[in-house]
């Protein structure tokens, strides 16, 4: 806006410079031997110079500029003398000036041109030729030059309240579409998720005594049941857009947690974390969250009573993570493991990361390596 405006002063000053050499030239080239020229001059360059004033002005200038050619002539002089500064003061009337003041200075301009013409005794004709090509036109041009620039700010603003108004439209549009997903995935998804645990539960109440290996199983499935529960009630929480801290996704801090839930369902996890700890982007936390978790999960489906060891690698440059466990008498499901890579490696490849996995020299440990690059 400074800018702008420095801009604006430093073109009206051009403006009145070549005003004021174009008319003082105009006087000296008439003649410089009398007082009266020299007054003339005086009188031209003030009035000229008075152009880069003020836009409030704009009707004191054009009075100016009014009054000095009736004076030059009143003085016997016949000097040209602000006629390129009357044509400037009629267009900044017209540009400037609304109502009264404007209407004001365009007859105090054509009322100065018509006496000038009276005083030098031309035909009426002429005097009206000069009155509009020097005053009438110059405020006509001053007048459509505000007039487009008021259309072209209203057609910005029209524009910028279509553009708005559509934006709120795709985003109400995007809402309500996540909205409908959200219901949909709380009627089809939660309600058997729901079932499975309360089942899982049931079964297990009903068993007789003694059977700890299928307890187990059931505890494990009431557990992720329950873990299911939760982080679908985080992703509807996040399709209805709450933005609270309770909707948040679950990221880095949440894995001591989720390793909590997976123990105490009676399976064995661990959880070991080396290098100096770095911030990572809340997204990436998030899908190395997820990729614990899948990992987990192909552990505990395809692995040995041994359980599964989850290592998180910061690098300086890098964060590894890691899940290593034994596939014992299941290594006949390394194919079934190999598919469940998929996901692991879609939700990698969106932080450029590079996944490896397979079987260790020993035959016996099923490793699995996600590095994203920081």
């Amino acid at each position: 806006m400074l800018t702008t405006r420095l801009s604006l002063k430093r073109q009206s000053w051009l403006v009145a410079a070549v005003c004021m050499i174009a008319d003082s030239t105009a006087v000296l080239l008439q003649g410089w031997e009398t007082w009266q020229n020299w007054l003339t001059l005086v009188m031209t360059l003030a009035v000229d110079a008075a152009l880069a004033g003020p836009a409030r002005l704009s009707g004191v200038v054009a009075f100016a500029h009014a009054i000095v050619p009736v004076i030059v002539l009143l003085l016997g002089d016949e000097s040209p003398a602000n006629d390129a500064g009357i044509l400037i003061a009629g267009y900044r009337a017209g540009a400037w000036l609304h109502g009264v003041p404007a209407i004001a200075s365009l007859v105090v301009l054509a009322g100065s041109l018509l006496a000038c013409s009276a005083i030098i005794d031309r035909s009426v004709e002429w005097a009206i030729v000069a009155m509009i090509k020097a005053a009438v036109l110059p405020f006509l041009v001053g007048r459509y030059t505000t007039a487009r620039r008021a259309y072209l700010a209203e057609m910005e603003r029209r524009t910028e309240m279509e553009r708005r108004d559509a934006q709120e439209a795709v985003t109400k549009a995007i809402t309500a579409e996540r909205s409908s997903i959200a219901r949909d995935l709380h009627d089809v998804i939660v309600h058997h998720v729901s079932a499975i645990n309360l089942h899982a539960g049931a079964a297990r109440l009903g068993l007789p005594a003694g059977n700890v290996k299928l307890e187990g199983s059931l505890r494990s499935v009431e557990t992720a049941s329950r873990a299911a529960m939760v982080d679908l009630r985080h992703l509807l929480d996040l399709l209805h857009g709450d933005n609270s801290e309770g909707a948040r996704q679950p990221g880095l801090d949440n894995l001591d947690e989720l390793f909590e839930n997976v123990q105490a369902a009676g399976i064995p996890a661990r959880l070991a974390v080396s290098g100096t700890h770095q911030d990572v982007p809340e997204s990436l936390g998030i899908t190395v969250y997820r990729i614990v978790q899948e990992m987990l999960t192909n552990a505990l489906r395809h692995g040995d009573s041994d359980g599964v060891l989850i290592s998180l690698d910061y690098e300086p440059d890098a964060l590894t993570v890691t899940s290593a466990n034994r596939v014992g008498a299941n290594r006949q499901s390394v194919g079934t493991v190999r598919r469940g890579l998929v996901g692991i490696r879609n939700r990698a490849g969106m932080f450029a990361g590079r996944t490896q996995a397979g079987l260790d020299p020993d035959g016996e440990t099923w490793r699995t390596s996600v590095r994203f690059p920081l």
